[in-house]
Protein backbone atom coordinates (compact mmCIF):
# COMPACT_ATOMS: atom_id res chain seq x y z
CA UNK A 1 0.00 0.00 0.00
CA UNK A 2 1.48 3.38 -1.07
CA UNK A 3 1.67 5.82 1.42
CA UNK A 4 1.21 9.59 0.65
CA UNK A 5 3.82 12.28 2.11
CA UNK A 6 1.92 15.40 3.37
CA UNK A 7 2.88 18.50 2.07
CA UNK A 8 5.36 19.31 4.61
CA UNK A 9 7.50 16.09 4.49
CA UNK A 10 7.28 16.32 0.74
CA UNK A 11 8.28 19.60 0.91
CA UNK A 12 11.53 18.55 3.00
CA UNK A 13 11.89 15.14 1.20
CA UNK A 14 12.52 17.21 -2.08
CA UNK A 15 14.63 20.15 -0.87
CA UNK A 16 16.52 17.64 0.98
CA UNK A 17 17.12 15.26 -1.99
CA UNK A 18 17.77 18.60 -4.14
CA UNK A 19 20.38 19.72 -1.96
CA UNK A 20 22.06 15.83 -1.55
CA UNK A 21 22.07 16.06 -5.71
CA UNK A 22 24.03 19.50 -6.14
CA UNK A 23 26.92 18.65 -3.57
CA UNK A 24 26.90 14.84 -4.03
CA UNK A 25 25.37 13.34 -7.07
CA UNK A 26 25.96 15.89 -9.89
CA UNK A 27 29.74 16.27 -8.91
CA UNK A 28 29.94 12.41 -8.81
CA UNK A 29 28.38 11.79 -11.74
CA UNK A 30 30.58 14.24 -13.22
CA UNK A 31 33.41 12.74 -12.55
CA UNK A 32 32.48 9.38 -13.86
CA UNK A 33 31.24 10.91 -17.28
CA UNK A 34 34.37 12.23 -17.55
CA UNK A 35 35.72 8.94 -16.95
CA UNK A 36 33.83 7.73 -19.47
CA UNK A 37 34.29 9.99 -22.14
CA UNK A 38 37.86 8.93 -22.78
CA UNK A 39 36.71 4.92 -23.29
CA UNK A 40 38.18 1.62 -21.48
CA UNK A 41 41.14 2.08 -22.96
CA UNK A 42 42.27 5.58 -21.70
CA UNK A 43 41.03 4.60 -18.27
CA UNK A 44 42.85 1.30 -18.16
CA UNK A 45 46.16 3.20 -19.26
CA UNK A 46 45.99 5.90 -16.94
CA UNK A 47 44.85 3.39 -14.14
CA UNK A 48 47.63 0.47 -15.02
CA UNK A 49 50.35 3.25 -15.35
CA UNK A 50 53.07 1.95 -13.06
CA UNK A 51 53.58 5.03 -11.20
CA UNK A 52 49.81 5.78 -10.92
CA UNK A 53 49.23 2.14 -9.74
CA UNK A 54 52.12 2.81 -7.06
CA UNK A 55 50.40 5.93 -5.76
CA UNK A 56 46.87 4.32 -5.23
CA UNK A 57 48.14 0.94 -3.82
CA UNK A 58 50.13 3.36 -0.77
CA UNK A 59 47.08 4.73 -0.10
CA UNK A 60 44.80 2.04 -0.23
CA UNK A 61 46.82 0.13 1.83
CA UNK A 62 48.25 2.59 4.19
CA UNK A 63 44.90 3.85 4.63
CA UNK A 64 43.43 0.35 5.42
CA UNK A 65 46.41 0.02 8.34
CA UNK A 66 45.69 3.36 9.31
CA UNK A 67 41.34 2.59 9.97
CA UNK A 68 42.60 -0.61 11.98
CA UNK A 69 44.26 1.09 14.23
CA UNK A 70 41.66 3.76 14.37
CA UNK A 71 39.35 0.90 15.25
CA UNK A 72 41.24 -0.79 18.09
CA UNK A 73 42.76 2.40 19.88
CA UNK A 74 40.20 5.00 18.80
CA UNK A 75 37.52 2.37 20.22
CA UNK A 76 40.29 2.54 23.64
CA UNK A 77 40.14 5.87 23.93
CA UNK A 78 36.63 6.57 23.73
CA UNK A 79 36.38 3.88 26.50
CA UNK A 80 38.89 5.51 28.88
CA UNK A 81 37.04 9.06 28.32
CA UNK A 82 33.66 7.24 28.85
CA UNK A 83 34.52 4.48 31.96
CA UNK A 84 37.51 5.96 33.85
CA UNK A 85 38.20 9.33 35.67
CA UNK A 86 42.14 10.77 35.75
CA UNK A 87 44.07 13.91 35.98
CA UNK A 88 43.37 15.93 32.49
CA UNK A 89 40.46 14.13 31.36
CA UNK A 90 39.07 17.29 29.88
CA UNK A 91 42.37 18.27 27.80
CA UNK A 92 42.77 14.87 26.49
CA UNK A 93 38.92 14.99 25.74
CA UNK A 94 39.63 18.84 24.15
CA UNK A 95 42.96 17.88 22.04
CA UNK A 96 41.44 14.78 20.47
CA UNK A 97 39.37 17.34 18.26
CA UNK A 98 42.67 18.72 17.18
CA UNK A 99 42.62 17.28 13.65
CA UNK A 100 39.23 18.27 13.01
CA UNK A 101 40.44 21.96 13.83
CA UNK A 102 43.05 22.23 12.14
CA UNK A 103 43.16 22.94 8.46
CA UNK A 104 45.65 19.96 6.71
CA UNK A 105 48.57 22.07 5.60
CA UNK A 106 48.63 23.68 8.54
CA UNK A 107 48.86 19.62 10.58
CA UNK A 108 51.27 19.31 7.53
CA UNK A 109 53.83 21.83 8.90
CA UNK A 110 52.82 21.04 12.31
CA UNK A 111 53.70 17.17 11.55
CA UNK A 112 57.16 18.32 9.18
CA UNK A 113 58.10 20.41 12.37
CA UNK A 114 58.21 17.78 14.42
CA UNK A 115 58.83 14.76 12.82
CA UNK A 116 60.83 16.28 9.77
CA UNK A 117 64.75 17.30 9.25
CA UNK A 118 64.56 19.58 12.57
CA UNK A 119 62.62 17.57 14.65
CA UNK A 120 62.93 18.95 18.62
CA UNK A 121 62.60 14.84 19.52
CA UNK A 122 65.05 13.70 17.11
CA UNK A 123 62.94 11.59 14.91
CA UNK A 124 62.71 12.29 10.92
CA UNK A 125 60.67 10.33 8.88
CA UNK A 126 60.48 12.39 6.62
CA UNK A 127 59.90 11.50 2.68
CA UNK A 128 59.68 7.99 3.58
CA UNK A 129 56.27 5.79 3.74
CA UNK A 130 56.09 5.87 7.73
CA UNK A 131 55.00 9.84 6.72
CA UNK A 132 52.69 8.93 4.94
CA UNK A 133 50.78 6.46 7.90
CA UNK A 134 52.00 9.21 10.41
CA UNK A 135 49.90 11.98 8.18
CA UNK A 136 47.16 9.94 8.20
CA UNK A 137 46.87 8.41 11.23
CA UNK A 138 47.12 11.89 12.69
CA UNK A 139 44.18 13.17 10.48
CA UNK A 140 41.83 10.32 11.15
CA UNK A 141 42.24 9.74 14.95
CA UNK A 142 38.81 11.57 15.88
CA UNK A 143 36.95 9.67 13.60
CA UNK A 144 36.09 6.46 15.48
CA UNK A 145 36.52 8.53 18.97
CA UNK A 146 33.25 10.65 18.82
CA UNK A 147 31.26 7.98 17.05
CA UNK A 148 31.68 5.46 19.69
CA UNK A 149 31.99 8.06 22.60
CA UNK A 150 28.51 8.82 22.97
CA UNK A 151 27.35 5.18 21.84
CA UNK A 152 29.20 4.36 25.11
CA UNK A 153 28.13 6.70 27.30
CA UNK A 154 24.42 6.21 26.68
CA UNK A 155 24.68 2.31 27.04
CA UNK A 156 22.89 0.63 30.04
CA UNK A 157 25.50 -0.73 32.28
CA UNK A 158 22.72 -2.86 34.06
CA UNK A 159 23.42 -5.64 31.54
CA UNK A 160 26.84 -5.71 32.30
CA UNK A 161 26.59 -5.64 36.21
CA UNK A 162 23.46 -8.95 35.38
CA UNK A 163 26.31 -10.72 32.63
CA UNK A 164 29.23 -10.33 36.00
CA UNK A 165 26.52 -11.59 38.39
CA UNK A 166 25.95 -14.77 36.42
CA UNK A 167 29.59 -15.39 36.26
CA UNK A 168 30.80 -13.97 32.72
CA UNK A 169 33.84 -12.78 32.02
CA UNK A 170 34.93 -9.08 31.25
CA UNK A 171 36.09 -10.67 27.63
CA UNK A 172 32.83 -12.12 26.99
CA UNK A 173 30.54 -9.69 28.48
CA UNK A 174 32.36 -7.27 26.42
CA UNK A 175 32.15 -9.36 23.26
CA UNK A 176 28.42 -10.55 23.83
CA UNK A 177 27.15 -7.67 25.08
CA UNK A 178 28.80 -4.66 24.61
CA UNK A 179 30.34 -5.14 20.95
CA UNK A 180 27.43 -6.13 19.16
CA UNK A 181 26.13 -2.17 20.67
CA UNK A 182 29.02 -0.41 19.53
CA UNK A 183 29.82 -1.78 16.29
CA UNK A 184 27.61 0.73 14.19
CA UNK A 185 29.26 3.45 15.62
CA UNK A 186 32.92 1.50 15.04
CA UNK A 187 32.13 0.71 11.52
CA UNK A 188 30.51 4.41 10.85
CA UNK A 189 34.00 5.86 12.30
CA UNK A 190 36.26 3.06 10.46
CA UNK A 191 34.25 3.85 7.51
CA UNK A 192 34.88 7.87 7.56
CA UNK A 193 38.82 7.39 8.89
CA UNK A 194 39.00 5.07 5.35
CA UNK A 195 37.21 7.43 3.39
CA UNK A 196 39.49 10.37 5.03
CA UNK A 197 42.87 8.83 4.53
CA UNK A 198 41.90 7.48 0.91
CA UNK A 199 41.51 11.35 0.11
CA UNK A 200 43.78 13.48 2.20
CA UNK A 201 45.89 15.75 0.43
CA UNK A 202 47.53 18.49 2.51
CA UNK A 203 48.61 16.89 5.71
CA UNK A 204 50.89 14.73 3.18
CA UNK A 205 52.31 16.89 0.85
CA UNK A 206 54.65 18.64 3.40
CA UNK A 207 55.87 15.47 5.23
CA UNK A 208 56.07 12.72 2.61
CA UNK A 209 57.72 14.67 -0.18
CA UNK A 210 55.85 12.92 -3.07
CA UNK A 211 58.50 10.80 -4.09
CA UNK A 212 57.17 8.91 -7.39
CA UNK A 213 56.74 5.45 -6.54
CA UNK A 214 57.89 5.76 -2.80
CA UNK A 215 55.50 8.32 -1.43
CA UNK A 216 53.06 9.61 -3.83
CA UNK A 217 49.49 9.37 -3.06
CA UNK A 218 46.77 9.17 -5.14
CA UNK A 219 45.72 12.51 -4.30
CA UNK A 220 48.80 14.26 -5.00
CA UNK A 221 48.82 12.10 -8.41
CA UNK A 222 45.44 13.29 -9.43
CA UNK A 223 46.64 16.93 -8.60
CA UNK A 224 49.17 16.28 -11.10
CA UNK A 225 47.45 14.83 -14.03
CA UNK A 226 45.20 18.02 -13.61
CA UNK A 227 48.27 20.32 -13.55
CA UNK A 228 49.07 18.40 -16.91
CA UNK A 229 45.94 19.31 -18.71
CA UNK A 230 45.10 15.68 -18.52
CA UNK A 231 41.37 16.15 -16.72
CA UNK A 232 40.34 12.11 -18.14
CA UNK A 233 43.21 10.49 -16.11
CA UNK A 234 42.95 12.46 -13.10
CA UNK A 235 38.96 11.33 -13.67
CA UNK A 236 39.90 8.04 -13.78
CA UNK A 237 42.04 7.40 -10.59
CA UNK A 238 39.07 9.51 -8.48
CA UNK A 239 36.71 6.77 -10.21
CA UNK A 240 38.55 4.10 -8.79
CA UNK A 241 39.08 6.01 -5.33
CA UNK A 242 34.80 6.23 -5.36
CA UNK A 243 34.88 2.96 -6.48
CA UNK A 244 37.19 1.86 -3.57
CA UNK A 245 35.63 4.23 -0.68
CA UNK A 246 32.10 2.61 -1.70
CA UNK A 247 33.32 -1.42 -1.11
CA UNK A 248 34.71 -0.44 1.86
CA UNK A 249 31.85 1.48 3.20
CA UNK A 250 29.42 -1.86 2.12
CA UNK A 251 32.12 -4.41 3.71
CA UNK A 252 32.21 -2.39 7.08
CA UNK A 253 27.88 -2.29 7.15
CA UNK A 254 27.91 -6.01 6.36
CA UNK A 255 30.02 -6.62 9.23
CA UNK A 256 28.94 -4.31 11.65
CA UNK A 257 25.08 -6.08 10.83
CA UNK A 258 27.02 -9.56 11.22
CA UNK A 259 28.20 -8.33 14.69
CA UNK A 260 25.38 -7.35 15.77
CA UNK A 261 23.37 -10.19 14.78
CA UNK A 262 25.20 -12.46 16.72
CA UNK A 263 25.42 -10.34 20.01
Amino acid sequence: MAVRLGRGPALGLGLATLWFSLLVLIPLTAVLVETAAGGWGAFWRAVADEQTFAAIRLTVVHSLLVTLVNVLIGTLIAWVLVRDDFPGKRVLDVVIDVPFALPTIVAGLVLLALYGPRSPIGVDVANTRTAVFLALLFVTLPFVVRTVQPVLAELDREAEEAAATLGASRLATFRRIVLPALAPAIAAGAAMSFARGISEYGSLVLLSGNLPMRTEVASVRILSHIENGDLAAASAVAAVLLVVALAAITALDLIQRRVARRG
